[in-house]
């Protein structure tokens, strides 16, 4: 009986025992999964729960930041009443307009109007006449205050009452500081501040000389014309003394500061020479109007008849500190004694000692009244 039992089972084992399915669609196979085989211990206590399939984690991306631009800055609004810097000139004139309206952007008191003319100068009248372009422009009311600088195309030659100069001979010179004190003249007369910016060093050599005497000869014209005078040529030297494309920028950091021409500022060196300017506009402008409402301390008095140029600004307290208390060095300084003692002897004495500038004589204003008496103290060198 157990015979017939086992077989039973074993045939039944058999039976049950699932070989690999295939499942055919069209004329494709498929494999399917081989199943576990059964024992006997699963049919007598069961089928063991199936292990879950083991879960594969994925590996978890990282997602980049999103690149962004900066957010731009807010744009100022100008107030209605914001002071007009308007900056004439040549094409560098236009390049440093440029760089003024960055460095004032934040400012709601000041607007930069670009008044530059490319190639224009004041030997080519027949091109572009200053002159009358000034008179323009104060007649409209146009700005408070002008910052100048021109000159890079002046190497040429002057043409006056039909007569023509060639460049940078005397006649030349005279002819064309004539012009610059004609045109500060008309600003003079209207009481507009100006700044005149001095030319910086060229690459090549013979047009850098011939720009440097330019500038000198504007130099004289802004000192008589009573126009301040911004002399920035050291400023963009190389460490050599000599023409440099590279500098330290505004933050001490070397950057370009010309461009491939050897004459024009890169963006860089504008700004570096408009932060430079804004130095020269602060004597002017602080943040509110511009005055040029200063008094002439030599009103009234004979000094005032001299010929100088006309009072304006810094310009001439320059003139005022130079035309001042002037003392010949020949002079003998008066001692001390002669100064403060009244009725003193006209005799000069010799040199005071140590001891007796310790000791103050009588009628010197330091002795309040009692003082001691210096030939008293000579007699009895104990007293005190």
């Amino acid at each position: 009986m157990i015979r017939y039992v086992l077989a039973l089972l074993v045939g039944m084992l058999v039976l049950i025992d699932v070989a690999p399915a295939f499942a055919q669609n069209q004329d494709t196979i498929v494999v399917a999964q081989e199943q576990r085989r059964r024992t006997l211990m699963d049919l007598l206590f069961g089928e063991e729960p199936a292990a879950p399939p083991p879960v594969q984690q994925q590996p978890r991306q990282q997602r980049a930041p999103a690149a962004s631009l900066p957010p731009p800055k807010p744009v100022v609004e100008k107030a209605a009443g914001a002071t007009r810097l308007a900056v004439f000139g040549d094409s560098m004139a236009i390049d440093l307009s440029r760089a003024l309206e960055r460095f004032y952007a934040e400012d709601p008191n000041l607007v930069v109007i670009n008044q530059g003319v490319s190639n224009s100068g004041f030997v080519r009248e027949d091109y572009f006449n200053w002159d009358q372009a000034i008179s323009e422009q104060i007649a409209g009311d146009s700005f408070d205050l002008a910052v100048v600088m021109i000159g890079i195309n002046d190497r040429q030659e002057i043409t006056v009452d039909g007569v023509s100069y060639a460049s940078l001979t005397e006649a030349w010179n005279t002819a064309y500081q004539a012009r610059i004190a004609g045109f500060l003249g008309e600003l003079r007369a209207a009481r507009k501040p100006v700044i005149w910016v001095g030319l910086p060093p060229m690459s090549k050599g013979d047009y850098s000389a011939a720009i440097s005497q330019i500038s000198n000869i504007q130099r004289l014209a802004s000192f008589s014309g009573g126009a301040e005078f911004l002399d920035i040529y050291e400023r963009f030297l190389g460490e050599d003394g000599k023409y440099s494309a590279s500098g330290p920028d505004v933050n001490g950091q070397n950057a370009r500061m010309r461009k491939d021409d050897g004459i024009h500022f890169a963006t860089a060196g504008a700004d570096k020479l408009a932060f430079y300017i804004s130095q020269t506009i602060g004597t002017f402008y602080r943040g509110g109007s511009v005055t040029m409402a200063v008094v002439d301390p030599l009103a009234g008095t004979d000094a005032a008849a001299m010929l100088r140029p006309p009072y304006q600004g810094l310009g001439q307290v320059r003139l005022l500190e130079v035309a001042g208390a002037v003392i010949p060095i020949s002079r003998v300084p008066a001692r001390a004694n002669e100064l403060l003692t009244a009725g003193s002897a006209a005799v000069q004495a010799a040199p005071f000692t140590l001891e007796q500038l310790m000791t103050a004589p009588v009628g010197r204003v330091d002795a309040f009244g009692v003082g001691v008496d210096p030939a008293a103290a000579t007699d009895n060198p104990g007293q005190r």
